[in-house]
């Protein structure tokens, strides 16, 4: 085997093995830290839950920049975050913005526990459209 395919990183996204019986897959990009938008986002993520069930419908939420303040560990909206998590939904957090602000302001921000921080956001959002998802920045 070449050297190269050690060291490949592996797809960030693997929506069949995550949601085996989904049929729909959708995105949610969140990159602006205003409350407004961060409610906005999880009523989506909340309503398509109740519309198509959990195991129907395999929902993402991508968050980058400023949109990263949704999944800080005190956000006012974390009960919901969690509860959302529970119910099936999947949350990232961009490894470049928290590398970003770590090297900006000497820490790495406390993220919820139950994000998973990817390597790159939008990297991320462009693998999940090139395997079934729709994207929406709502």
């Amino acid at each position: 085997m070449p050297a190269y395919a050690q060291t490949e990183a592996p797809s960030q996204s693997e929506p069949k093995s995550q949601h085996p019986f989904a049929t729909h897959f959708i995105a949610l990009q969140l990159s602006d830290s205003e409350p407004k938008k961060q409610r906005l986002v999880l009523s989506v993520a909340s309503n398509l839950l109740k519309a198509y069930g959990p195991d129907a419908i395999a929902v993402e939420v991508v968050t980058f920049g400023p949109g990263i303040e949704l999944l800080r560990d005190t956000n006012e909206h974390r009960a919901l975050v969690d509860s959302l998590v529970t119910q099936g939904v999947r949350f990232d957090v961009c490894g470049n913005t928290l590398d970003t602000i770590e090297r900006e302001t000497g820490s790495r921000p406390k993220i919820n526990p139950r994000a998973i921080e990817v390597l790159v956001g939008v990297g991320h959002l462009l693998e999940l459209s090139e395997n079934k998802y729709t994207i929406v920045r709502p």
